[in-house]
């Protein structure tokens, strides 16, 4: 399932390509005809995200209330956005729920797990169960609010997007191997001083995930991203990015003990059993 990063950067693309312009809004696929209707036509105001929620603003023609189009990818979604401006029509690929076209760009979403059209109420409604979102929030106080008064292991409670928005499995896994924690470790018994340190690492690392495209992790990659970024150039990464996660048998890159791997509520939790043995 895309993570937070990867919704803001889409909300980013959205924004760009079609703020402040009119909109052609339509269902190739047909499923969403309705909802396509109630927004074709209007004024795109603002895309943005919050965790793994995207919220596109439409003021429609002939109506002060403006429309929010709410879309959850899922684990199969997609939304592609024309980097630049498109000539001609662009013939429809695939199963397209949604198509966006205004000023040339097109933008396509495909197999989301939500894709209706809301009131702006309903988002701020959405948006009050979610927990703070890293790319979004400086301070992570809601976050720790929740994880200190439970018993639940902390790496469930990351994957819980109420205590903290857009954070999915690769970035639980690697930011508790980052701060050496026990995954197992109940929320109460974890140190507000770990949690805080965590927190600022999401605030670190998911912006660079924005960025490049890609979850970036490890710390000698990080380097190279965030010195590409202080020179405003592209970085260029070719390695695997992860310290454990998806690395099953494979060497801890710190301590070379094997990596170990269970399933923990449905998704496959990696760590290493030497390194991650705090609090």
């Amino acid at each position: 399932m895309p993570e937070g990063h990867t919704l803001a950067r889409i909300a980013g693309a959205l924004d760009a390509a079609f703020a402040g312009n009119e909109v052609h809004v339509s269902s190739p696929q047909g499923r969403f005809a309705a909802g396509a209707e109630l927004l074709d036509g209007g004024v795109v105001r603002e895309a943005r995200s919050h965790g793994k929620q995207l919220f596109v603003e439409v003021e429609p023609p002939g109506s002060p209330e403006p429309r929010v189009l709410h879309v959850h990818l899922g684990l199969i979604g997609t939304f592609t956005i024309d980097e630049v401006a498109f000539v001609g029509e662009k013939p429809v690929v695939g199963q397209v729920r949604c198509r966006i076209e205004g000023e040339g760009h097109v933008a396509d979403l495909r197999g989301p797990m939500v894709c209706a059209v809301i009131t702006p109420e309903e988002e701020a409604s959405i948006r009050d169960r979610l927990g703070p979102d890293p790319l979004r929030e400086e301070s992570g106080e809601r976050g720790w609010e929740r994880v200190t008064r439970s018993r639940k292991e902390v790496a469930a409670l990351l994957m819980d997007q109420s205590v903290v928005a857009g954070i999915g499995n690769v970035y639980r896994c690697e930011v508790l191997f980052r701060h050496r924690v026990d995954p197992a470790t109940p929320g109460r018994a974890l140190a507000r001083e770990t949690w805080e340190a965590i927190w600022a690492d999401l605030r670190r690392l998911m912006p660079l995930g924005v960025v490049t495209g890609r979850i970036v992790t490890r710390e000698d990659q990080v380097e190279v991203v965030e010195g590409a970024m202080a020179k405003g150039e592209t970085p260029h990464l070719t390695e695997r990015t992860s310290y454990v996660y998806r690395r099953t048998g494979e060497p801890c890159r710190v301590c070379g003990t094997p990596v170990s791997m269970r399933d923990l509520a449905g998704r496959k939790l990696y760590w290493c059993t030497v390194c991650q043995t705090g609090t």
